[in-house]
């Protein structure tokens, strides 16, 4: 039995980072990846694949210059799956070759197969050609993801219904399109395909979408969504799917609604990746979505020395923050100290248009009774905007009026998962109002929009200036 002071199961964001960071500090490290290659999910069927689907439909439908030359404007004019899949595999390839090139020369080792827990101290690893191989650690680290939730109400068949990981290896582009579930990546895939003028209705059970996201922000993007001609059906749960002879399929809302389209996206909810992981065997056991529980400052499980991190233990499930979560857990583990990160991180929506957000919304600000202002910026009222044809898009802030500090930056448009790092280093330095007056921002740029919605705050709290070195908390 070969023995390793740190294995990592699974080489997705949160493992990759884990085992490098654990190789750095000069520890014998392995990955087991059960997948064909390494990168996990977010490489293979999720993060990097709705990007980059999301960035080929926007490049070939010609979306961002419709501004100037309406909505019938396409760079290319019959735009197949082909098309996209060719633009996904190269990106995909160059992932993973930086990935496997990253592990080689810090000297981590890996192993593909499944692996599943003997004792707290020791897993075997079964490969695809019946191969066992018995190995033992000083400690783990589970980075094993999730898959899509599959009711058994849904009839699954690959190609008319789809689930999430499915969806992007399409064959033929659909006329019509319905998707069920209004969470995140529902809504993702949901407005990159209305990009490409497919019909698409998004369905959902609760009464309202992205209830994490302020509400001001929620309600500009709702609004997008339905003058793009989306068709939203909120508060209406699904009873069945069925597939029809003519290849479309319908489905029945509760209430005695219909839906009907020529495919169909099931992205209501993702389930821990656990169950081979025969975690009886070491001591932890699983919540109803397969996802473990841990202590969210050390990552570690039930059982000290076995860590999660990722998308496996929830919210916020982002490859961002799993990638930190990977380093704090391996540096635990190998009793090295961990810078801890930064207590406000930003949440980025990859849908057309992007949504991104840092720190309190306007609701929890409110909540804790902090007095408070807002300031806030169209994209067209900046040079930069008219030029790329925006008419849509909103940066909003929300000040504290007692100490002027930032205390939430929000942001629905162009950019703006690039454009909310500003707000977040700002946030995160625990800076004022007056960063955003008295700073330059290069000209014409969409960053402008950080002066004029500060600007606009700025005014509604009478123009007073104070102190600029006021501390203390709100």
């Amino acid at each position: 039995m070969e023995h390793f002071d740190f294995i990592v199961i699974g080489s997705g964001p949160s493992g990759r980072r884990a085992a490098i960071q654990a190789a750095k500090l000069g520890r014998k490290v392995l990955v087991v990846e059960r997948g064909r290659k390494v990168g996990g999910v977010s490489v293979h069927t999720g993060t990097i694949p709705s990007k980059t689907l999301r960035e080929t439909v926007l490049n070939l439908s010609g979306w961002r210059e419709r501004g100037f030359y309406g909505r019938s404007y396409r760079v290319k004019q019959d735009i197949t799956a082909d098309d996209l899949r060719n633009r996904l595999h190269l990106t995909l390839g160059h992932e993973v070759e930086v990935l496997e090139h990253q592990f080689a020369r810090n000297r981590v080792n890996t192993l593909r197969g499944e692996a599943r827990f003997v004792d707290s101290h020791a897993i075997e690893v079964h490969g695809d050609e019946g191969e066992v191989h018995h190995l033992s650690a000083n400690s783990f680290l589970i980075a094993v993801g999730t898959h899509p939730f599959r009711p058994n109400y849904i009839p699954f068949d690959g190609k008319t219904v789809l689930d999430s990981d499915e969806i992007v290896e399409i064959e033929t582009l659909p006329r019509s399109l319905a998707v069920i579930g209004a969470g995140v990546i529902g809504v993702e895939y949901a407005t990159i395909f209305n990009a490409l003028d497919v019909r698409v209705t998004l369905i959902e059970p609760r009464d309202s979408m992205l209830d994490f996201i302020d509400k001001e922000i929620r309600e500009d993007f709702t609004y997008q969504l339905r003058d793009s001609a989306m068709v939203l059906r909120f508060g209406n749960k699904v009873e069945k799917v069925e597939k029809q002879a003519d290849g479309f399929c319908d489905i029945h809302l509760e209430g005695g609604r219909k839906v009907r389209a020529q495919m169909v996206l099931f992205a209501a909810g993702r389930m821990g990746s656990t169950r081979a992981l025969n975690l009886e065997a070491c001591g932890l056991s699983t919540d109803h979505r397969g996802r473990l529980k841990v202590d969210p400052k050390t990552l570690q499980t039930d059982v000290p020395h076995i860590y999660a991190a990722g998308d496996v233990i929830g919210f916020p499930s982002l490859a961002s923050t799993s990638m930190e979560q990977g380093r704090v857990a391996a540096c635990h583990a190998l009793g090295v100290a961990a810078i801890e990160p930064p207590e406000y991180f930003p949440y980025g929506i990859y849908s057309v248009p992007e949504i991104s957000t840092v720190g309190m919304t306007e609701a929890e600000v409110a909540e804790r009774g902090i007095p408070y202002e807002v300031g806030l910026a169209r994209f067209r009222e900046t040079s930069r905007g008219h030029i790329m044809g925006l008419d849509r898009g909103m940066l909003k802030m929300i000040f504290s009026l007692k100490t002027r500090r930032l205390l939430g930056c929000h942001i629905v448009g162009e950019g703006a998962t690039e454009l909310i790092h500003i707000g977040q280093a700002v946030l995160n330095l625990k800076g004022t109002l007056d960063y955003f007056v008295e700073n330059t921002f290069n000209y014409p740029t969409l960053a402008e929009a950080y002066k004029v919605a500060a600007l606009d705050a700025f005014n509604r709290m009478g123009g007073v200036q104070i102190a600029p070195h006021i501390t203390g908390e709100d």
